[in-house]
């Protein structure tokens, strides 16, 4: 599901929203800002636990879900929205009924970057593509790109692991009459204690592993305690991957770390492969963090195309279409060039 929360202005009534530029709420019918400490909350006291806290009594009142009849996608905005779009898909959604019953997060990392800096990485990461088809240049609609809380659990733990290799040497000498290759095989063993702070996994099905891990690293020391404040402007997706689900890929990043961080150890081999690995963890806890992400799906020529930059750090990832007539033109140029090199060359040597 995703939220969009509104906190009123003091001041003036209006509004408020989260501005990623100085880090405060900013009203922007009387330019008032705010500290995130200042707003007023429906609850002083929030008791965190591994598994995260629930919502207080009346907080999601007044709250919303509209459905997404085509990725099956749940939003959640507040009573005066009247119709909204999905961020995952693009499509419109509908009203399905009221907000209920969900984990309250432990961490938010406010947006660093806002809308204008998620627009100009989108034309700079398109500016570097060649062939883009020029239709789509013209019809992006940038406008429509989101700034999305997806959901993270984050999990903490303490590892004892082992790792067996597989290594080669190769030696190769001459002398007068042949040449040598000496290929040596080693088995090595690798062991030891590593601990893991903070691994992300994504907790929403919608938002697609890779993408996510594409856009990290997240620096979770600028996080902060979750309060609603921090959502104020934007989307905020509520996981419907639990904790328990999210555990295999938990272990599995764990497990290629620690392949990983032991065969930096094997040192002097041509070649190093790993034959296996085990490992055991041991005071292992997770948190329930929102990561900012900004999203962009777009349609062109009936194929959806997914954009996404980290809200935190800029890095972009997306998919462009391609201009399958422009490549093809370049293609038939180019060997139209290579051609008339080589009837030059082949010229040049009937002279001689």
């Amino acid at each position: 599901m995703s939220a969009i929360l509104e906190q009123k202005c003091p001041c003036c009534g209006g509004a408020v929203e989260f501005d990623s530029g100085v880090q405060k709420l900013k009203c922007p019918y009387c330019d008032t800002e705010f500290e995130i400490t200042d707003m007023p909350q429906e609850t002083d006291e929030i008791n965190w636990s591994s598994q995260g806290s629930q919502w207080a009594a009346g907080e999601t009142d007044g709250m919303n879900v509209y459905a997404c009849n085509s990725c099956g996608g749940e939003i959640v905005a507040d009573s005066t929205t009247g119709a909204t779009e999905c961020p995952y898909c693009g499509n419109q959604v509908v009203m399905k009924s009221q907000f209920s019953g969900a984990l309250r997060p432990d961490l938010v990392i406010p947006f660093k970057l806002d809308k204008k800096a998620a627009k100009e990485a989108l034309k700079k990461h398109i500016s570097t593509k060649k062939f883009v088809p020029k239709s789509f240049l013209e019809d992006n609609r940038l406008e429509e790109i989101k700034g999305v809380y997806v959901p993270h659990w984050i999990f903490t733990c303490d590892a004892v692991g082992n790792a067996n290799y597989k290594a080669k040497k190769v030696k190769k000498w001459s002398d007068s009459n042949y040449d040598y290759t000496e290929t040596s095989y080693f088995d090595i063993y690798r062991s030891g204690n590593i601990s893991f702070d903070n691994i992300p996994v994504d907790g929403s099905t919608k938002m697609p592993d890779d993408l996510m891990e594409s856009v990290e690293p997240f620096d979770l020391s600028q996080a902060v305690d979750f309060n609603t404040a921090y959502l104020a402007g934007y989307l905020a997706d509520k996981y419907d991957v639990t904790a328990e689900q999210s555990m295999p890929r938990a272990n599995e990043r764990i497990r290629q770390s620690i392949i990983d961080s032991f065969k930096d150890t094997v040192k002097g081999y041509d070649d190093v492969e790993n034959q296996s690995a085990n490992m055991n963890v041991a005071n292992g806890f997770y948190k329930y963090a929102l990561y900012p992400v900004w999203l962009l799906n777009t349609k062109w020529n009936g194929e959806t195309f997914t954009f996404a930059m980290n809200g935190q750090t800029g890095k972009f990832v997306g998919n462009i279409p391609t201009d399958k007539k422009a490549v093809t033109k370049a293609t038939l140029l180019l060997g139209a060039g290579l051609g008339a090199v080589i009837y030059g060359l082949l010229w040049l040597i009937e002279l001689l």
